[in-house]
């Protein structure tokens, strides 16, 4: 890495080396040496076969952006990755110019900026599919998650391709992408820098500016708040990222445009119906691929990518008879002969405790089937959802401090000041039902429907949205389609 000198103790980078690119998002970013030697490895650009939001493309066409984009020339950008980059160097390099008493030095601005490009390296096929669908069903009991994952990979990646990294760094940013300090000691007046990239303290950080920006650009969605007008406004105040006080409003715009993408595109029924096959899939040939011990070695878990399903897909009958129930999902999938959504129930949070998965699962529901109904626990997938501000029911908000120009000491902004209108609650849970057999979704129905009556008292506060009821006579229009053309053949024959 070049200098042309020394400004104000701190080394100064000719900038000659860097790479700019042109992001549809943020603009133009520019990546130096130290994240280029990153970007350019096996590892990194393994993301590029790794769909941004697993399965949702096959229901939002324009949730088709990778992990790993492609962008001016022959250099290979990730969108969210760089974008996550970029946004917490702009953010690190704002508190070292604005706040020269913070004594941010080089090492801390560029273990800043590769912990917000390594941060996920560690997903695997189908992003959160994965880990949140396939590790606990494939290793029940096993604790992994895509950040531990991570953490692996970056590893790999160093050891790998001999990057100049002190190994005090690379503790140092694996830190940063857990949120905490855990393998290196906390820095001294430093702690606000664990907030950057993954914040445990309040959940504002920059990962959550890039990917709630960068989808709603590809979905066509559009989105009130305004990262930048944040990052601009922010401070480190006793050690900790604040926001002036009349972003109160925009902050609690990020949290809503969060939900409202987790209600209206994440938990989409038919991309969770996707989810779930593709997770049967992946489990019918873990026996034969090894999938699951993939995450035990950087080396394995580098041929993890959505291409597995194309493999599985193209493996021969002949030679691959281990693998037929894995292409009969997926065959399923490109005719779009998908898992049924059956019915949901949104949860009161008054029988959370009571309403669980003891009470309501594939067990209980086929012990609800009429006399004539041929359901067995198989047909039935339950799935618990919830969603909401992202902290574990409470308000983030709360956990947020401001400053403003006549009170410099932090504060909190009760959600009362802010709006009447603002959310009394901030999750909420939703339990869903799905068929594997397309043919038994209403007898699943009326099993699922008995079941809930039993509950009494909370029958209505547990009914179902009247627009997911079946009527007795109900077909899909595929089934429609089908129909016709099987009657229009037999007129011909």
């Amino acid at each position: 890495m070049r200098h042309t000198g020394v400004v104000g103790g701190f080394a100064v980078r000719d900038h000659l080396s860097d790479k700019i690119i042109r992001d549809p998002v943020h603009g133009y970013i520019r990546l130096d040496d130290a994240c280029l030697e990153v970007v350019d490895t096996a590892q990194f650009q393994r993301l590029r076969d790794l769909k941004q939001l697993g399965t949702i493309y096959l229901v939002f066409p324009g949730g088709s952006h990778n992990r790993f984009e492609h962008s001016i020339g022959k250099l290979i950008i990730i969108h969210a990755l760089a974008g996550v980059s970029h946004l917490a160097g702009q953010m690190v390099e704002t508190f070292q110019q604005k706040q020269p008493e913070l004594e941010l030095n080089e090492s801390d601005i560029r273990c800043v900026k590769i912990a917000g490009l390594c941060h996920d390296l560690g997903h695997g096929p189908f992003s959160h599919v994965f880990d949140n669908e396939f590790i606990p069903q494939a290793r029940p009991g096993y604790n992994w998650s895509h950040e531990q994952g991570s953490e692996m990979m970056l590893d790999y990646l160093v050891e790998e391709n001999n990057l100049d990294l002190e190994q005090e760094d690379v503790r140092f940013i694996k830190d940063l992408i857990r949120g905490e300090p855990h393998y290196s000691a906390a820095r001294d007046g430093k702690r606000f820098l664990f907030d950057i990239v993954a914040n445990q303290r309040n959940s504002v950080d920059v990962d959550k500016f890039d990917y709630i920006a960068r989808d709603c650009y590809n979905l066509g969605e559009l989105t009130g708040y305004d990262c930048s007008r944040l990052m601009q406004s922010s401070r480190v105040l006793n050690d900790q990222i604040c926001y002036y006080h009349k972003e109160v409003y925009n902050l609690y715009e990020l949290f809503n445009t969060r939900y409202s993408l987790f209600k209206r595109v994440y938990s989409h029924s038919v991309g969770k119906a996707l989810d779930l096959m593709i997770t049967d899939a992946m489990l019918a040939a873990d026996p034969y691929l090894h999938f699951s011990s993939a995450i035990d070695s950087g080396e394995d878990y580098m041929r993890l990518t959505d291409h597995i399903i194309k493999e599985i897909e193209l493996s021969k009958a002949e030679a691959g008879v281990e693998l037929a129930e894995s292409r009969r999902i997926i065959k399923r999938i490109r005719q779009r002969q998908l898992y049924r959504f059956v019915e949901e129930r949104m949860i009161p949070v008054e029988y959370k405790a009571y309403l669980n998965k003891e009470r309501i699962n594939a067990r209980e529901i086929c012990a609800h089937q009429s006399e004539d109904a041929k359901i067995c626990e198989q047909d039935v997938i339950v799935k618990w959802l919830t969603m909401g501000y992202g902290f574990k029911g409470k308000n983030p908000v709360d956990r947020i401090m401001f400053y403003s120009k006549f009170k410099h000491e932090p504060f909190h902004i009760p959600r009362e000041q802010v709006s009447a209108l603002a959310p009394e609650r901030f999750d909420e849970t939703l339990v869903r039902v799905y068929s594997r057999d397309p043919t038994k979704v209403k007898v699943i129905q009326e099993a699922f429907g008995r079941l809930m009556d039993n509950f009494g008292q909370l029958r209505s506060a547990t009914s179902p949205n009247p627009g997911h009821q079946l009527p007795d006579s109900w077909e899909s229009p595929r089934k429609r389609r089908y129909s016709s053309a099987e009657d229009s053949d037999s007129m011909q024959n």
